[in-house]
């Protein structure tokens, strides 16, 4: 434990020497603005980590994630705003909170008992509550896992389908409502179809207990995956994709399909 306090200090310390008047000038320059932008890219590196279970990639994207999180407090620190140690002291008050039944005497003999225990806990932290219900849901998350959580949130409330065959229904009626606007020059409303054929969707991922970001992570990483073997089989006969036909595309894709097949 005391070497990963150590590690730990030596990279607080580390920006903050970067940071400094001798430090790097391109990370002086760094803002919180700045800093948006390289966090939701290490995110998602780390999210693919975890899909891909490449344990030594994971260690390194984890430490990546971990170095733009106290940057970013480091910033906050230099602004006298907060610092690392209100934050971890925070964070720490909360989670014991928040945990009676196991840093307390509280009970709770269902995982239902304790996101009520949690929700009710929350409520009594004094934050000023919410207009919405989906006040809580961030409008900064990828818009189908803004819908899989705005629909479940609803749910919670009674607000729902019943189950996912009337969901499905939905999602061939809004199917059908796009097509009618298909064939139409009115691109405002093809997006809205869209946007509510899409919408149906995370809501069957949902009720079929599916998280619709991951589905559609998994297939663009297919897609990804079928579309290199497409470039490289192509790259052995002397071609570019632009150099080929359709049907020689087709062909190879085909063919990456099927050794997926003897691969799994």
């Amino acid at each position: 434990m005391q070497k990963t306090t150590d590690r730990f200090l030596e990279l607080v310390d580390l920006i903050r020497t970067l940071r400094g008047p001798h430090g790097c000038p391109w990370d002086r320059k760094q803002t919180p603005a700045d800093v948006k932008a390289y966090l939701v890219e290490e995110l998602y590196e780390v999210l693919e980590a975890i899909d891909q279970g490449n344990k030594e990639h994971l260690q390194e994207e984890v430490g990546d994630l971990l170095f733009m999180i106290l940057f970013l407090t480091n910033l906050y620190e230099e602004r006298n705003a907060f610092t690392l140690h209100e934050a971890l002291e925070g964070i720490i008050k909360k989670m014991i909170h928040r945990h009676p039944h196991v840093f307390g005497d509280a009970r709770a003999e269902t995982v239902e008992d304790i996101r009520n225990n949690w929700q009710t806990l929350k409520e009594k932290e004094g934050k000023p509550s919410q207009k919405s219900l989906l006040g809580s849901i961030s409008s900064h998350l990828p818009s189908l896992y803004q819908a899989f959580r705005m629909t479940l949130k609803a749910s919670k409330v009674g607000f729902d389908w019943e189950n996912a065959a009337q969901v499905l229904d939905k999602v061939k009626e809004e199917l059908i409502e796009f097509e009618k606007e298909l064939m139409g020059t009115d691109r405002e409303k093809k997006e809205h179809e869209i946007g509510d054929l899409l919408f149906s969707i995370a809501n069957l991922s949902r009720h079929l207990g599916i998280d619709p970001e991951q589905a559609l992570r998994k297939c663009n990483e297919k897609f990804r995956r079928r579309f290199s073997y497409v470039e490289q089989e192509l790259q052995k006969q002397g071609k570019t994709p632009r150099e080929s036909t359709l049907a020689e595309m087709d062909a190879l894709w085909e063919e990456a399909k099927q050794c997926e097949k003897k691969n799994n």
